[in-house]
């Protein structure tokens, strides 16, 4: 009995985690590596493990990074159930057949230009039709209900914050020689309070901890910053007779950027500028996102009672862009705007385009609103390199380029030192395991835990093994 960490050990995507229990496996997440594309095109490419071996698959949510590799796990042979909660597998509907759009219209774009100079052809990762067979293999699991995905091993979601839908897996594992224990996965651990999700929950009785810790060396800044900071971003690009540019998610980060701009909106703060939610993505999203009230905190639900449309994401200079021609058209926009578009790490997608015509350009705003994964183009172009390369080509950056603090929809150090110390006093934690994270924030995580009585951690490397039992 063990778990081998494949994915998201000492770096923050590709969440993989394969358990071993007597004679079955059982996969948590999926995701997507993001970093060096000639690294993410190797590692995306190459499950380090028989997909067709595989009995089960747990996902904690449906972010690109956890769940967007499963098409190929399918492709690879794998014919088993991908258990989900039925949000995220709503959004995972969405998600996966967007990915595979994107990789495919990027694999054609950067084709035209390989076949120009006479290098071969890339093939995309995967197609929608793989995302459709992999939607198929889907099984939605409600919150605090309990499931068994692989004989001897009981399954049961609370939520996680962090996203809609996001997931804490609590496993029961009950040998047939040995004591029951339980581990515990914390997916993607949201903050307490935030403006649209409710709380992470505190499982009892955990033995074993699988516990992301991306923000385990810092903390958030308060959320009150993060209104001021699209304000001030608004106001100048309103005064620059610019555009805003503000890459992020498609699935939470987006929704939550849409609703504190409709709060200034409604506060009669935002400058009469156009906005553009460039992303057929999020659009689908946001309808989901009403649609799951479930995973909604009090204050969201109030603020539709109490608004005039009853809409918190929509306001009357808002607008959703679902197509191709009309994304190409904010290229000719003269006038001032936000627009808001994915990938959230600037690895593919709409936004792309939107930096390769307006990053050269000083009156353009970038403004990132989330965390960038090394070795992305988001996280080149935050730390300040004066010299990018878009689709191939090369770019100069003259934009400014800004930080949006307070909208992180990960816990910091304090949210998870606290949630790790409620979870220790309600069991009797014999091993953590820090994934979701650079090696640097993690040993700085470890060593607060270690105050706080918890000293048995480990910051697995990839291929790495925690016994179980």
């Amino acid at each position: 009995m063990k778990v081998e960490f494949h994915g998201a050990a000492r770096t923050v995507t590709g969440s993989k985690h394969l358990i071993h229990f007597q004679g079955k496996q059982l996969l948590l997440d999926c995701g997507i590596y993001q970093g060096r594309r000639k690294e993410a095109f190797r590692k995306n490419r190459n499950l380090p493990f028989d997909a067709k071996s595989l009995d089960a698959v747990v996902l904690s949510h449906a972010h690109i990074d956890h769940s967007g590799n499963l098409p190929s796990l399918v492709k690879s042979g794998y014919r088993g159930p991908i258990y989900a909660t039925t949000a995220s597998r709503d959004l995972a509907v969405h998600m996966l057949l967007d990915s595979a759009k994107i990789q495919e219209s990027d694999v054609r774009y950067v084709n035209k230009k390989r076949r120009r100079d006479g290098q071969t052809p890339f093939e995309p990762l995967y197609d929608q039709d793989d995302a459709i067979d992999t939607i198929k293999r889907m099984r939605c699991q409600d919150f605090g209900v309990r499931f068994e995905p692989i004989p001897g091993v009981t399954c049961q979601y609370y939520f996680a914050g962090h996203m809609l839908g996001a997931a804490i897996v609590s496993l029961d594992f009950a040998p047939d020689n040995g004591e029951p224990f339980r581990l515990v996965f914390s997916g993607d651990l949201g903050r307490s309070e935030v403006a649209i999700l409710r709380d992470p929950e505190i499982v009892a009785d955990a033995s074993y901890l699988i516990m992301e810790a991306t923000y385990g060396d810092r903390s958030h800044k308060a959320g009150g910053d993060a209104d001021a900071i699209l304000l001030k971003a608004a106001q100048d690009a309103w005064a620059d007779r610019g555009k805003l540019i503000i890459p992020a998610f498609s699935v939470g980060r987006t929704q939550e950027i849409v609703y504190r701009l409709n709060l200034l909106f409604e506060k009669n703060k935002l400058p009469p500028m156009q906005v553009f939610v460039d992303s057929p993505l999020a659009v689908n999203a946001t309808t989901v996102f009403r649609e799951h009230i479930e995973c909604l905190n009090e204050n969201f639900i109030q603020q539709v009672l109490d608004e005039e449309d009853q809409d918190p994401l929509g306001f009357r200079d808002l607008h959703y862009v679902r197509k191709v021609q009309d994304s190409k058209a904010l290229n000719e926009y003269k006038k001032p705007c936000i627009i808001i578009s994915a990938s959230g790490m600037c690895e593919a997608g709409r936004v792309l385009h939107h930096l390769k015509n307006n990053i050269g350009k000083p009156n353009t705003t970038i403004l990132f609103s989330g965390y960038q994964a090394p070795h992305t183009l988001g996280r080149r172009i935050l730390e300040g390199e004066k010299k990018v390369r878009i689709y191939g080509e090369q770019y100069n950056v003259r934009a400014k380029v800004l930080k949006l603090e307070g909208t992180s929809g990960h816990a910091d150090q304090h949210g998870l030192l606290e949630w790790a110390t409620e979870i220790a006093a309600a069991g009797n934690l014999k091993q953590v395991a820090l994934v979701h994270c650079e090696f640097e924030p993690a040993d700085e995580f470890r060593q607060q835990l270690h105050k706080a009585g918890i000293e048995k951690v480990i910051i697995p490397a990839p291929g790495d093994i925690m016994p179980l039992g």
